[in-house]
Formats: structure tokens, sequence, C-alpha cells
């Protein structure tokens, strides 16, 4: 796919990863909708920076886990573009709780973590589904390895994970051959959203300590491959780990 002149939407866009993905895109001519829940401000500071570079940057306000805010959402920037030919759901949410204290994890924690990971996604894939079937759109969701691995922040968090991972193939096999769907599995990555927790330099220092590339993930690592699955036009139904040979390295973190 030729980037130049299609147009984006990527969930959680105001920050960190889904920042990243929308500037590279943009870079490369892409018009973008740059989604977001609560961070208004960022997602317009990341507008602006895209219309900077000379194409359609715009900001547009929905919770993913709620459908009938995502179809509002799908409207807006479809209606703006013309066009809708790239998603990328990178919206997310997880919460912090021990694999081994299954008391601790609450129903609370599920619901938001299912509703915003697993169904949000769902949800901006079908909404979308139209605009993306008019000329060969493609999908590239934002996993993580704790999919993969199992290792995480929680168990409903790499439950979650998983599930994204498997319905990126369901969803590969659906859609074909007008959709192509593909997934991103990223370890830590180096965000400004780790940074504000205090543990950050020590979980910086695993990252490090476990990669075979001895250093953590950056967004424009996750960015980068992004782009690559949205323009190889002949990669559908994969999940692709960057995660700088974690999952290879061996010694790997106990969950």
């Amino acid at each position: 796919m030729e980037l130049a002149g299609r147009a984006a939407l990527i969930t959680g866009g105001g920050t960190g990863t889904g920042r990243a993905v929308a500037l590279e895109l943009a870079r490369r001519g892409c018009d973008v909708a740059v989604n977001y829940s609560k961070s208004r401000q960022a997602a317009e500071e990341t507008a602006a920076e895209i219309t900077a570079l000379g194409v359609r940057g715009l900001a547009v306000q929905a919770d993913v886990g709620n459908d009938a805010a995502v179809r509002r959402m799908v409207d807006e920037a479809s209606k703006a573009f013309g066009r809708l030919d790239v998603l990328v759901t990178s919206a997310g949410a997880t919460a912090f709780v021990p694999h081994a204290d299954l008391e601790a994890l609450s129903d609370a924690d599920w619901d938001k973590i299912l509703n915003t990971n697993l169904k949000g996604t769902f949800y901006c894939i079908r909404a979308a589904l139209p605009w993306l079937r008019q000329d060969n759109g493609a999908v590239v969701n934002i996993s993580s390895i704790a999919g993969v691995y199992a290792i995480g922040s929680s168990i409903a968090y790499c439950a979650s994970k998983a599930a994204i991972n498997n319905m990126t193939v369901a969803l590969a096999r659906a859609l074909a051959p007008g959709v192509r769907v593909n997934a991103v599995a990223p370890g830590f990555i180096d965000t400004r959203w780790w940074k504000e927790f205090p543990a950050y330099e020590m979980m910086k220092g695993m990252a490090v300590a476990q990669t075979l590339v001895g250093k953590p993930c950056q967004p424009e690592d996750v960015a980068a491959t992004v782009v690559h699955l949205v323009t190889a036009d002949f990669v559908t139904g994969q999940v692709w780990v960057v995660d700088g040979g974690h999952g290879i390295a061996g010694g790997m973190p106990r969950a």
C-alpha cells in the first residue's frame, strides 16, 4: 500500500506508541485522525504536529470500549477525510495485580481491561470496515508479548492481549482478501507512561538486561513495524513480536 493520499485512524494516538505511529504515518503522506479518551490536549498537540507535516491531522474523542462512541468517531474521521484506509488500534488499559494473587483481580479490573483492549479493538475494526473495504485497507492491532509469553502487569491483561492475537488471525481470514489484519506485540516500551512509576528505572534496567539487543523498545521501534505491516501488501494474519529478543534470551522474569 502506498501511503501518500491515504487516511488513517489511530486509537490512543495522542501519547506514547500511538503518537509515534500517528506521526510516522503522517511523514509518509497519510492524513491521520488521533483518537483520545481523556488526553485531549496531548491529542490536539499531536494532531497539530501532523498538520505541520503537510497533511491533515484531526483529534477525535471516544472511549473505544463504547460501541456507539466508536461509531461516531469513525464517522467523524471518515467524513473529515473522505476515506479511511488504515486503522491502528493502540488504545489500551491495564491493572497491576500479582499473577499469583487471584483474589486481588477484581471484576472491575477484568471489565476495564477486556472492554478497552479486546472489545474496543473489535468495535473499532467493525465500525471502520465499510471504509476499509473500499480500497484494500489495513488494520494493525497493538498487542504485547504479554499475550505471547503470559508475562506482564496482570493475568487479565495477558489474557486480553492473547485474545487480540487470536482475533487478529480470525479477522484476517474473515476479512480477506479486501482487508489485511496484523498485530504487533512489543515488549517493555520506554514511554512517558512508564516514567511516572517509581519502579521505572528498575523496569527499564530489567528490559535492557533481558533483551539480546541490550536496549529497551522505543515507541518509534513499534511505529516502524506498524508502517511496514501497513505497506506490506502480502502480509496478513501475523503477530509480529518486537521485543529485542526478550522472548528467546532466557532468564524470563517471574510473573
